[in-house]
């Protein structure tokens, strides 16, 4: 039963609720004890319900993960035209500005995440609020779409023009 309730708390409220249950249930106390000290957690006896239970979820090292990733601007060769990408300085570059293929190498923008690694080919664009073009990519080897901005420097096709880019 303790376990289960462990896998179903999710929210912090949860725990507290949990944590009251074991403060007050010797049982439901003395179950806790011998589950945290099967998975070698050290000592809880000092622990009041709540401190066991965040011991038990042992989430503290998944709270450490950045989920907003640092994004990086790099230089890069192109992979399909052979073009040297400079970086993009202000606005990340992250395609050539000939050619606008990319390199499939992010989950979310910027995390070099994924391990795909395929070319990503432009198969349309489309017009943001604001006047900005969006590039919508597709993966030759897994097929998967994403979505980046153009940058004022890209050439575009012929009538395809950025506001404030070279005529």
């Amino acid at each position: 039963m303790l376990k289960t309730r462990l896998q179903e708390t999710r929210s912090r409220g949860e725990v507290k609720a949990l944590g009251r249950l074991l403060d007050g249930d010797v049982q439901a106390r003395c179950a806790a004890e011998a589950l945290a000290e099967s998975r070698g957690l050290g000592p809880v006896d000092g622990l009041d319900g709540r401190r066991l239970v965040r011991r038990l979820l042992a989430r503290s090292g998944d709270a450490q993960v950045r989920s907003n990733p640092i994004h990086r601007d790099e230089c890069f060769v192109c992979l399909h035209c052979q073009a040297m990408v400079e970086a993009g300085g202000t606005v990340i570059r992250d395609h050539c500005p000939q050619c606008l293929r990319s390199q499939h190498v992010d989950r979310v923008p910027g995390d070099r995440e994924a391990d795909c690694g395929g070319m990503l080919d432009p198969v349309d664009m489309s017009l943001e609020s604001g006047g900005r073009i969006v590039i919508l990519y597709r993966c030759r080897r897994c097929g998967a779409s994403q979505r980046n901005r153009a940058h004022p420097g890209d050439q575009l096709p012929a009538g395809l023009r950025l506001p404030g880019s070279p005529e």
